[in-house]
C-alpha cells in the first residue's frame, strides 16, 4: 500500500476513529480488556475530544481509497498530555499519545507515518524533544519507536491502574 495520507481529524469522523481505537487496543495480546480498564477505553472512544485541548491535534491516516487506517494525538503543549508527574514537566517537549492502527491494516507503515507526522509538527514548533509512553503489550510499537530514534526514559515511567507504562523520548 502506498503511504497513507495524514491529516487532522474531521469532526464527523471522530466516532469512527474512537471505534477503531477501541478495537485496536482491545486486540493487543496482553493489554487489559475493556472490563478491566473501562475509563481508558472510554478515553479511546472519545479520542476526538483531545482536539479541543490547547496545542493538541488529533491526526488520522487514510488509505488512497479514503479508508480510515488509524490515528494519534499530538500534544504541542505538555500541560495537556495527561500523564502523571514528569511528562508534563518536560521543558520544550511535545508529546504523542494514543497511537492506534486498525488491526486489519497493521504492518503497512501507518503507525510510522503517524509518528513521523507528529515529529514534523514538533520540529516545526521548535520543540527540543518528543515524549511518549507505551506498554509491554505493544512490542511492535516499542520496536518502531526505537527504530525512529526514541530511547527509554525510565524517569517517565508510571503505573496506570496497575499496568506499567514506560516512557520514551526523542531529542530533536
Amino acid at each position: 500500500m502506498p503511504n497513507p495520507a495524514i491529516r487532522d481529524l474531521h469532526p464527523d469522523e471522530a466516532e469512527a476513529l474512537g471505534a477503531l481505537m477501541v478495537e485496536a487496543y482491545a486486540s493487543l495480546e496482553g493489554f487489559p480488556p475493556p472490563q478491566e480498564q473501562p475509563q481508558y477505553y472510554e478515553l479511546l472512544a472519545r479520542i476526538g475530544d483531545f482536539a479541543a485541548k490547547p496545542g493538541a491535534r488529533v491526526l488520522v491516516a487514510h488509505s488512497p481509497a479514503g479508508e480510515l487506517l488509524g490515528g494519534v494525538v499530538y500534544f504541542g503543549d505538555m500541560a495537556h498530555y495527561g500523564a502523571p508527574g514528569l511528562a508534563t514537566a518536560q521543558a520544550d517537549a511535545a508529546g504523542i499519545r494514543l497511537l492506534g492502527v486498525s488491526p486489519r491494516h497493521r504492518g503497512l507503515g501507518t503507525g510510522k507515518a503517524l509518528t513521523r507526522a507528529c515529529l514534523d509538527l514538533a520540529r516545526a514548533q521548535g520543540r527540543a524533544q518528543v515524549v511518549l509512553h507505551t506498554t509491554q503489550a505493544m512490542p511492535v510499537a516499542w520496536t518502531m519507536y526505537e527504530g525512529l530514534g526514541f530511547v527509554r526514559a525510565p524517569e517517565l515511567d508510571f503505573p496506570q491502574q496497575g499496568l506499567p507504562v514506560f516512557g520514551f523520548r526523542l531529542p530533536l
